[in-house]
């Protein structure tokens, strides 16, 4: 059934996704900092744009959001033309954003007085996973409010599952951006390894990804590590911001993350060296330079 839906922030993730509602059925109104951004989409998906997150989210029965950080959720939310001065009783805001779990919390607090929904609900699955609707979507709020939103969240998702109250999305993507952490720094050293002992790579993973060590990261990273090509993801920065965000989680929560912190450092390395766009497979290039 087709639903009013609005959706603040158009980046490399929330342009696609907002199309995959408007391909879904959906009356889609979009607001993007970026105007001509803002256009070009209603152009190419048929939809509407708005000048203020408030003017996009005054007749919409689900808001999503897609920014930067925790100052950006904060900034499209909040004030006289933010998305939460106009959203109406009943509604239900989800926010794509990887932010704390804090400003999760205090938003949906927010949100309760206002009597609406607010469900952080990061997401994983990077660009490709954006334009391939084929994310995975890790939700903290209220079970009935996600009940009513998982159908729509459902245009560009692969998997959607409720991990428990405000903040629990947020905190399962924290989990995510730990295990990735670690399993980019170790295909970057068997990588370097197999090229200095003169192995042939391509064997070495077709054989490798059949076992134990298979992931993701093996499956679609590796032939442009080997490249030295990094235009394919997430970027260090952005990378940083999250592995941030989940060490300070941690101090909270008595979490001890070694290799966290190991990988967080040498990421910064990357962005010293000119990485800072480079998406997070570009370990690689502090250990092939030596």
């Amino acid at each position: 059934m087709s639903k009013r839906v609005a959706f603040i922030g158009l980046g490399v993730m929330g342009y696609p996704m907002a199309g995959h509602l408007a391909q879904a059925g959906h009356q889609v109104t979009v607001y993007n900092r970026n105007t001509e951004k803002a256009r070009r989409w209603s152009d190419q998906y048929d939809g509407t744009t708005a000048e203020t997150p408030a003017e996009a989210a005054a007749d919409a029965e689900f808001i999503f959001s897609c920014v930067g950080n925790d100052d950006d959720l904060r900034s499209v939310c909040l004030g006289d033309s933010g998305a939460f001065a106009t959203i109406k009783s009943g509604s239900v805001f989800i926010d794509n954003t990887t932010t704390s779990a804090q400003v999760a919390r205090e938003l949906s607090a927010l949100a309760a007085e206002k009597q609406f929904s607010f469900l952080d609900a990061p997401v994983s699955g990077g660009q490709a996973g954006a334009e391939n609707a084929a994310l995975t979507v890790m939700v903290g709020g209220d079970e009935a409010a996600f009940e009513r939103a998982e159908p729509v969240i459902d245009a560009y998702a692969a998997k959607v599952q409720l991990m428990g109250p405000s903040g629990y999305g947020q905190m399962t993507k924290m989990v995510n951006q730990i295990c990735i952490a670690g399993v980019v720094q170790g295909l970057s050293e068997g990588i370097h390894f197999a090229i200095r002992a003169g192995l042939d790579v391509e064997k070495v993973i077709q054989v490798i990804s059949k076992g134990a060590a298979q992931s993701w990261q093996m499956e679609n990273r590796y032939k442009t590590m080997m490249n030295m090509e990094f235009d394919f993801g997430f970027a260090v920065d952005w990378m940083r911001k999250d592995l941030a965000i989940t060490m300070q989680e941690a101090q909270k929560n008595g979490a001890s993350l070694p290799v966290t912190q190991l990988v967080d450092s040498l990421y910064a390395q990357v962005q010293e060296r000119g990485g800072r766009r480079w998406d997070t497979s570009s370990l690689i290039t502090l250990l092939e330079t030596k």
